[in-house]
């Protein structure tokens, strides 16, 4: 198969617009800022797929397990892995930020603070507790829902959903085999709405970079190297051992999901990659099944990124503060991060509302700190998103290796280039086959079931 000229190529365009984006946005800033309705009209068409994506590749997925317990199983395993990853992601945050002291040499005081600029964050958090995230799992209706876009609330009713069609059986098939076809044509939405990843990426980078310059990362410089680093460290180390020891190269999924993570890069949001992300963890081999649980659970409870940045923030706020933080202070924080990190996706503006909860939460810690961060958050959003992305895609692997879900065979052929990304392939992923080769990988991949 011959290559296709590198000025077709999704990565290089993305990495091309991304340098553009920042170009335009240091030459002229004011009209960089202006570029902020590209970015934002791109998250706001890939959002609006999530919901219909999530709901038919999550039903028709449970619909053709075989068995209700595999839910079940598939949902505990998932919950477990991300409770210990994400905490990891806590503890290697808090030990960081402790070591390294970004916010040693600033301090602050509540007069010189723009308490406007975390007002709205302050209130929010007002409301969120324990009880309100997990009563907010459920809609008030269906139709809310899918209108409102929470994928929490969408994949509640797409899991019942697919345990109903499961229980009907044989009567139901028609009905599945309907939203496997339309789970297809979603999915080809998507495709054409990636060829515009680009105009998306440059528009949110051209914004970044006119509205807070490059120059406002001087100040918290220590904290955003600080926070990167972290992250890295959590991505090279961590994620690089899970995949070892699972049996599969970081290094060669980096690769094979590059375009995500440049599209995240340029857009600060790794919710713009998430139906893209579906679709390449099932033509890596993954079963759908699995995909379709662990991916949309994993952008409300796996983010790592979040936890990082939230144990990270909250703590450089109290160096700042000249708050000095026993042992005692410092576990507890750690035991109020590990439950409200959960609830970033739950509500908008998650990361700053749920920062904002958890030093309500910690009297010691002034809420005002939060004034410092608003300049720079946009940055920081960059490295949260990148992480929760990359440790999302390893964990779909990872889960469906402990499930016995993988195609192992297959996994190491798309990863080391064997198998084609796309093009020409099939809706997922395989490349055309002859009727007796279709036939025999069909009874194959019935064995493995």
């Amino acid at each position: 198969m011959t290559s296709q000229p590198l000025y077709k190529s999704l990565f290089v365009q993305v990495l091309v617009a991304i340098g553009a984006g920042i170009v335009v946005g240091y030459v002229a800033p004011e009209h960089a800022v202006a570029m902020r309705p590209l970015g934002d009209g791109f998250i706001k068409l890939i959002k609006m797929m999530i919901a219909p994506v999530v709901f038919t590749t999550v039903v028709v997925g449970i619909a053709q397990m075989g068995v209700m317990k595999e839910v079940g199983r598939i949902g505990f395993r998932a919950l477990v892995y991300f409770e210990v990853v994400s905490t990891v992601a806590l503890v290697i945050g808090l030990i960081v930020v402790t070591v390294s002291k970004p916010g040693s040499g600033l301090t602050m005081k509540a007069a010189d603070l723009d308490m406007k600029a975390v007002a709205s964050y302050a209130t929010a958090s007002q409301s969120l507790s324990t009880t309100d995230f997990l009563l907010n799992i459920i809609p008030n209706t269906v139709v809310d829902a899918f209108a409102r876009g929470e994928v929490l609330q969408v994949l509640l009713f797409s899991v019942l959903f697919g345990l109903a069609l499961l229980t009907l059986g044989r009567p139901a098939r028609p009905l599945v085999a309907l939203l496997e076809h339309v789970s297809h044509a979603l999915f080809a939405i998507i495709d054409m709405l990636m060829r515009l990843a680009p105009i998306g990426a440059f528009g949110g980078m051209a914004f970044t970079i006119g509205r807070y310059g490059i120059g406002s990362l001087v100040s918290l410089g220590q904290l955003l190297v600080a926070v990167y680093g972290t992250c890295a460290l959590f991505i090279f180390v961590v994620l690089g051992a899970v995949a070892r020891l699972t049996g599969f190269s970081l290094w060669k999924l980096l690769r094979y999901i590059r375009e995500e993570i440049l599209i995240v890069a340029g857009t600060a949001s790794s919710e713009t990659v998430l139906p893209r992300l579906m679709e390449k963890m099932e033509r890596l081999g993954c079963r759908r099944s699995v995909v379709g649980l662990v991916v949309p659970t994993g952008y409300s409870f796996n983010l790592d990124g979040t936890a990082i940045y939230m144990t990270m923030a909250t703590v450089f706020i109290a160096q700042v503060s000249a708050v000095h933080l026993s042992l005692a202070q410092t576990l507890s924080i750690l035991g109020v991060l590990m439950l409200t990190s959960k609830g970033a996706a739950a509500v908008s503006g998650g990361g700053f509302i749920t920062l904002a909860a958890t030093l309500s939460t910690i009297h010691s810690i002034p809420i005002a700190g939060l004034a410092l961060l608003v300049g720079v958050d946009r940055f920081m959003a960059g490295a949260r998103a990148l992480t929760n992305l990359i440790g999302n895609a390893v964990a779909t692997v990872v889960i469906a290796q402990w499930d016995d879900a993988l195609d192992m065979e297959r996994a190491e052929s798309v990863l080391n280039g064997h198998v084609t990304e796309g093009g020409d392939d099939g809706p997922t992923g395989e490349a055309p086959e002859t009727e007796e080769v279709l036939v025999a990988a069909t009874y194959a991949r019935s064995q493995r079931s």
